[in-house]
């Protein structure tokens, strides 16, 4: 921290040269973070790390399994008296399930769009903290064949894509109606990773999923890129339900630095 020095006049009584002495001593004592090192350190929020403790209960979409147990598990290490309860799923099913009295804590979404549904009487502050975009997955190998989006309208490609309520769902159904593709679809599924899941299972040639769970899935899947000009971005919200320390204290470690890094490193984008 940078001080700015006191200049000392000759005649200061001996009393008043102690004050200023100890002013100055304390004033170097002190330390100063930038408003993303207090998010990123223990007991952000207002609270010390030995003060937090409790359950924080986030659900969050499918697409963030990954990410968010890694959160999960670096802040409970950081906070020993705090346990992070995470449960994952589609994003409209996560916000139904609050509408019905579902406790949470944390709500953190595929999409803006997805919390239109939520009472907003429940809401203490919404940020968004990442972002994602549409890939095609095929198995290892490719046995389909698959090299650009309008191969999946192909009748020799078997297509998987999320459910019509699902983020990922709308998401593609736009991508598609952009490329002017009708795909060769013979399931839908509940949310992204049961749709990834049937092409790790060799049951589809492709399936229609985030970047992101492309990234995840590793050596199991290909990636087949879809242009940008046909692409679909979606916008990733962490929505605060409870104002409790503990709560407030993940959702700052959420948006800071570190864990925007964390998160972008399972293959999201800045928001």
């Amino acid at each position: 921290m940078t001080t700015r020095r006191a200049t000392l006049r000759r005649g200061i009584a001996p009393a008043a040269v102690t004050a200023v002495a100890a002013l100055l001593l304390a004033a170097c004592g002190a330390t100063t973070s930038t408003s993303s090192d207090v998010a990123a350190q223990p007991g952000a929020g207002g609270a010390s790390s030995a003060s937090l403790h409790g359950t924080v209960t986030v659900l969050a979409a499918a697409s963030l399994t990954e990410s968010f147990d890694q959160l999960a598990k670096a802040f409970e290490a950081a906070h020993p008296g705090v346990r992070i309860e995470t449960s994952y799923g589609s994003s409209a099913t996560l916000v139904q399930q609050v509408a019905n009295g579902a406790p949470a804590s944390v709500l953190a979404l595929a999409g803006t769009a997805a919390a239109k549904p939520l009472d907003k009487s429940l809401v203490r502050d919404t940020r968004t903290f990442a972002s994602n975009v549409l890939e095609i997955a095929v198995p290892a190998g490719n046995p389909g064949g698959v090299r650009s989006i309008d191969d999946l309208a192909k009748p020799s490609v078997k297509v998987v894509l999320c459910a019509d309520t699902a983020p990922c769902g709308k998401a593609a159904q736009a991508t598609f109606a952009k490329a002017h593709v009708s795909p060769n679809v013979v399931s839908k599924e509940i949310d992204v990773k049961a749709t990834l899941a049937k092409v790790k299972l060799g049951e589809a040639d492709a399936a229609v999923v985030y970047h992101s769970d492309v990234v995840a899935a590793k050596d199991s899947v290909t990636g087949v890129p879809i242009p940008s000009q046909l692409n679909t971005r979606l916008d990733y919200p962490v929505i605060t339900l409870s104002d409790d320390a503990a709560t407030r204290a993940f959702v700052a470690y959420v948006l800071s630095a570190q864990g925007r890094s964390t998160v972008q490193s399972f293959g999201f984008g800045a928001p």
